[in-house]
């Protein structure tokens, strides 16, 4: 689950990055709104933590080019506690929510988990394909018992259950799984793949290979 992180109070952002990292989320930071802008112009998240009070452009403006742009990906604004019309304007521009600083890490926690069910519900049918099942929270159930998988693996597996049985191409499991500042390469997809793999071995959904295309997430005859 890959969340952009607009924040320009470096301890704060650091805080934020490494405990919401801890929470299984893959974060992407940037510290001013031009930048923000051009992130969100050229890279896809499921999630927008944005400060209202960025250099170069503030929050609402780049929020407001967001929508403008027709991107539909929610965005929690963060605010200063009294300012009201922050919010006000914020929520009329296209915000899903907000949360006034200071706050607590487990009510951001909660309120991103929300917007999550939210957006997905649409896609509410994709959330169960054979023995595999996927809570609203993020959780996989394989045959109604617990699915033990690290945050990235997780994501592997939520990007292709999401896609409904269609390809998924290698670059956009890549995007999906890993921020810009993770050291790794393209190829090592392959070893998430290989490893989500082996937890599903046995039952009736496989991660196939397409070639040329990437992987997608089928039923298939258990054993």
């Amino acid at each position: 689950m890959r969340l952009l992180l607009v924040e320009d109070t470096v301890e704060l952002a650091r805080w934020l990055q490494k405990a919401l990292t801890q929470k299984g989320f893959a974060v992407d930071w940037v510290a001013d709104g031009v930048a923000a802008d051009h992130m969100l112009h050229s890279e896809e998240y499921v999630l927008v933590v944005l400060d209202v009070s960025l250099p170069r452009m503030d929050g609402i403006e780049v929020l407001t080019r967001l929508r403008r742009r027709g991107k539909n990906v929610p965005v929690l604004l963060l605010t200063a506690r009294s300012a009201l019309d922050d919010r006000v304007r914020g929520l009329n521009q296209g915000a899903d929510d907000y949360l006034t600083k200071p706050f607590e890490l487990d009510e951001l926690e909660a309120r991103l988990r929300a917007l999550l069910r939210r957006s997905q519900t649409h896609s509410a049918q994709n959330q169960a394909l054979g023995q595999l099942t996927r809570d609203p929270e993020g959780y996989f159930l394989l045959a109604d018992k617990p699915l033990a998988l690290t945050p990235r693996e997780a994501s592997i597996l939520t990007t292709l259950m999401q896609r409904g049985g269609r390809p998924v191409s290698r670059q956009h499991l890549y995007e999906q799984t890993f921020t810009l500042a993770d050291d790794v390469s393209l190829e090592s997809i392959e070893l998430y793949v290989h490893r989500v793999r082996k937890k599903l071995a046995g039952s009736d959904v496989a991660i196939v290979t397409l070639r040329g295309l990437g992987y997608s997430l089928e039923t298939v005859p258990c054993g």
